[in-house]
């Protein structure tokens, strides 16, 4: 039971209750080009978890089945002292996470958007797990029951998604114990006495005793210091990586070269001008990446994600009943589908081909199954009726967008 995949109803709730908050404000919470692309990340995430999770998971079940040290009974001392575990171990892999490069790569997915909301708690990473997961295994070793230990682990981070909020202010003395908003607003700053602050899952005063922890003080400029400037999704899982790669190409020596890896990010030798530290942000000049699509695109766009989200759904909550091909197809489509989106908003001369041939797929998919099965109703006749009219419309608004005079 997947306690992530169950609380998406919830996560939505609140993500609406904050959309009514902002139209009844002068507040602008939400840009749509900015949450869609979060929510993307956390789908392609979902489905990258299919696999490095399981494996992650994996480990920790082998250590606790043939190298555990005790076998702890399930009381409730030791789910106490298993919720402070998970959540310590947490904290050392959250921070790690800021302090190795290569272990950011893994991290500043979840960082890159320049608003703070609900959907940025869904902007999840899709490599974390591989540098992250290794930080838990004393827990196995110890001796904590994995299926407990994955209950516990899921309770922490279903805690906080609702600190990823501007609505919610100082909670007076809760803020000396827990992790609250005001706390992980200044974790998402980008402005230098923001960074690598409050790493806290759930209880702050982890970073209180270790050394790490900043007040809110002005409000923070949110977002990394390298803008990634997009709204592919996929791509922001790279884009760390594919720097990292073209200044690995330019350090000289084995010994320069591990030392980028591991050290913090900007590190570099001496000779090449050494550790880039953080720039004070010029909140005058300082723009969010924001371009426009027409709005009619818009529309499409949010219409089409809410199919797109429908099938992700059905395809997560029925992985088991799929054949390993139609699993690999499906995950395709599905990131392929999302990465779509973003291409419209960013008006990619590419977006008109990667769109048509997303709906076309689609097509191909129902008619496929529609042509393999006895009973002819099914949800493969709505895939071809949705494809065939998204194909249509989406050609309208192309037309429009190129003609805008004739429209």
């Amino acid at each position: 039971m997947n306690l992530i995949i169950l609380a998406i109803p919830v996560y939505f709730l609140l993500i609406g209750i904050e959309l009514v908050i902002q139209y009844f404000s002068d507040r602008k919470l939400y840009r749509l080009n900015d949450a869609l692309t979060n929510i993307s990340c956390g789908v392609i995430s979902q489905l990258s978890g299919l696999v490095f999770k399981v494996l992650s998971f994996g480990a920790y079940v082998a250590i606790y089945e043939y190298a555990r040290f005790f076998t702890l009974e399930a009381t409730w001392l030791t789910w106490i002292i298993l919720f402070l575990g998970v959540d310590f171990f947490y904290y050392w892999a959250h921070r790690m996470s800021h302090e190795v490069n290569l272990f950011w790569g893994g991290h500043v997915v979840h960082h890159q958007s320049e608003d703070y909301n609900f959907s940025v708690a869904l902007r999840q990473s899709s490599f974390q797990t591989i540098w992250t997961f290794a930080f838990y295994l004393p827990l196995a070793f110890a001796g904590f029951n994995p299926v407990d230990f994955l209950f516990v682990n899921a309770l922490t981070t279903l805690y906080q998604f609702w600190i990823h909020t501007e609505t919610i202010g100082k909670l007076g003395p809760l803020e000396y114990v827990f992790n609250t908003p005001s706390h992980h607003r200044v974790h998402h700053g980008r402005d230098p006495k923001y960074i690598d602050r409050n790493h806290a899952g759930v209880f702050i005063f982890w970073d209180m005793m270790f050394g790490t922890f900043q007040k809110e003080e002005e409000k923070p400029v949110y977002g990394i210091t390298n803008p990634i400037n997009s709204w592919n999704p996929l791509w922001a899982n790279f884009d760390h990586y594919a720097r990292m790669w073209g200044e690995l190409k330019t350090i000289t020596g084995i010994s320069n070269k591990i030392k980028y890896l591991f050290n913090k990010p900007g590190w570099l030798p001496e000779e090449m001008g050494g550790y880039r530290a953080p720039k004070e942000v010029d909140r005058q000049r300082y723009r969010k990446f924001n371009p426009h699509a027409p709005s009619k695109m818009g529309i499409y766009a949010v219409v089409q994600y809410v199919v797109i989200l429908g099938m992700t759904s059905l395809y997560l909550f029925n992985i088991d009943q799929l054949t390993k091909p139609i699993q690999w197809l499906g995950g395709a489509w599905i990131v392929l589908s999302v990465v779509s989106i973003g291409s419209l908003f960013e008006m990619k001369r590419w977006s008109a081909s990667v769109e048509i041939l997303r709906n076309l797929t689609l097509m191909a998919f129902g008619l496929y199954y529609l042509i393999n099965i006895s009973n002819p109703l099914t949800l493969n006749t709505l895939f071809i009726v949705i494809a065939l009219v998204s194909i249509v419309t989406f050609q309208i608004l192309n037309n429009e967008k190129k003609h805008p005079e004739a429209a």
